[in-house]
């Protein structure tokens, strides 16, 4: 994979770029958040691993920016923060995952994986339920005709969802299916992308799609998923 990482520890950074070219990856570093911002703009790159506390822009605004810019370019957040609601902010920033720092190198390879998998095409073909279609190839999402941007995570919940349309699916379940480390996860995580799917595909149409199953989970009406 090609991989930016954005990291003003410039210590930290090269220990990483270091690490990752080790592994045959392509990496480039950049150590503020003006540069980072640029550099992700590109496009070019598979992954972008991305520090919260950066010089010029923080972390949270670059992945914000770069969602409202239409970059949907997969985004590990690392930060020194620890805690759900400094997790729940990256997520609502539109990253993809987060790691707390210290962390493992070897939990971070796993990670950039699962992220590049995530990006790469697929042959899965395009899941319905009424108006709503995925295309988990293209990692693309519409509701009528119109586009509605996911994250590489959002859009990997949302496909097992809908994959098992109309049956109750635990968040236990979505857990192993979707996470890389469901046994260190706690399943309310599975809330927060859910919630957040609401917040997309269904209330600014005035749909119902993702209902929620009392004591098991969630099932996806498979029909118009009218409110």
């Amino acid at each position: 994979m090609r991989i930016l990482i954005v990291e003003d520890e410039a210590g930290l950074a090269d220990s990483l770029r270091h690490g990752l070219a080790a592994e045959g990856h392509l990496v480039d570093a950049v150590h503020d958040g003006h540069r980072g911002l640029e550099a992700a703009l590109t496009g070019v790159y598979d992954v972008i691993v991305l520090d919260v506390m950066l010089p010029g822009l923080s972390g949270y605004e670059i992945c914000r920016r770069l969602r409202g810019l239409g970059q949907w370019t997969p985004v590990l957040m690392l930060t020194a923060k620890d805690g759900e609601y400094d997790e729940a902010e990256g997520l609502d920033a539109g990253a993809d995952d987060y790691l707390s720092k210290p962390f493992s190198f070897v939990v971070l390879l796993a990670r950039l994986r699962a992220l590049g998998r995530r990006r790469g095409p697929g042959a899965a073909l395009p899941l319905r339920a009424g108006d709503l279609v995925l295309d988990p190839a293209a990692r693309r999402c519409l509701r009528g005709g119109q586009e509605i941007e996911l994250t590489a995570r959002e859009l990997s919940v949302l496909r097992y969802l809908m994959a098992n349309a109309g049956q109750a699916v635990a968040k236990r379940d979505i857990l192993d299916e979707v996470w890389d480390f469901p046994g260190d996860t706690d399943p309310n995580i599975v809330e927060v992308y859910v919630s957040s799917l609401r917040r997309k595909i269904d209330a600014p149409f005035g749909r119902r799609t993702i209902v929620t199953v009392h004591g098991t989970g969630y099932r996806i009406d498979p029909g118009d998923g009218c409110a």
